[in-house]
C-alpha cells in the first residue's frame, strides 16, 4: 500500500501532495444534492449572484472531504486504522467552480498507543490551496494508524 505506517511519520514532515483537483459546478450540485444541503448559496445561481460572492460558493464540507481524500494515497492509503476526530477546521476563503486545489499535510504529533502495540495516534494538520496559492481550507486531523508490520 501507498500509506505510511506510524514509524514512517516524523513531527514536522510535510507532504505536498502531487494530486490535484479542478472543482466543477457538476462536483458542488452533485454533493450538494447527495448531502440533501438545499443552501441556495451552492445551488441557486440566481441567489449567488444576489450575494457578496456573485456567484455560487462551493459546499465547504466538499472541499473538507476533497483536501483530506487527496491527502489519503500518501499518508494513510491501506496503513489507517481509522479516524478519531477533526477539529480546527477553517475555511479562510472561498472555493469557486473551477479553482484548482492543492494540498499539503503536516505531521503535527504522533505517539504509540499504549494499550495496543501494533499502532499509534498521528495528529495531521490539511491545507488546500488554490491556483493563487491562497489558502482555502485547513484541518487537524486525527488517525490511528498501524505500525510496520515485524518481518518474518
Amino acid at each position: 500500500m501507498a500509506g505510511l505506517y506510524l514509524d514512517e511519520f516524523e513531527v514536522g514532515m510535510v507532504i505536498r501532495h502531487a494530486l490535484t483537483k479542478s472543482v466543477t459546478e457538476s462536483d458542488n450540485m452533485m454533493f450538494s444534492v447527495m448531502t440533501l444541503n438545499p443552501q441556495p448559496l451552492h445551488i441557486d445561481f440566481d441567489f449567488a449572484a444576489k450575494s457578496e460572492w456573485g456567484r455560487p460558493l462551493v459546499n465547504s464540507i466538499f472541499t473538507l472531504g476533497l483536501m483530506i481524500g487527496i491527502s489519503v494515497h500518501d499518508t494513510t492509503l491501506g496503513t489507517t486504522i481509522g479516524n478519531l476526530g477533526m477539529r480546527e477546521t477553517e475555511f479562510p476563503h472561498p472555493v469557486f467552480h473551477g479553482d484548482t486545489l492543492r494540498c499539503e499535510t503536516e505531521v503535527k504529533a504522533l505517539r504509540e498507543s499504549r494499550s495496543r502495540p501494533d499502532r499509534g495516534i498521528v495528529d495531521f494538520e490539511h491545507r488546500a490551496f488554490n491556483q493563487d496559492g491562497v489558502l482555502v481550507a485547513r484541518c487537524l486531523r486525527q488517525a490511528m494508524m498501524l505500525k510496520k508490520p515485524a518481518e518474518a
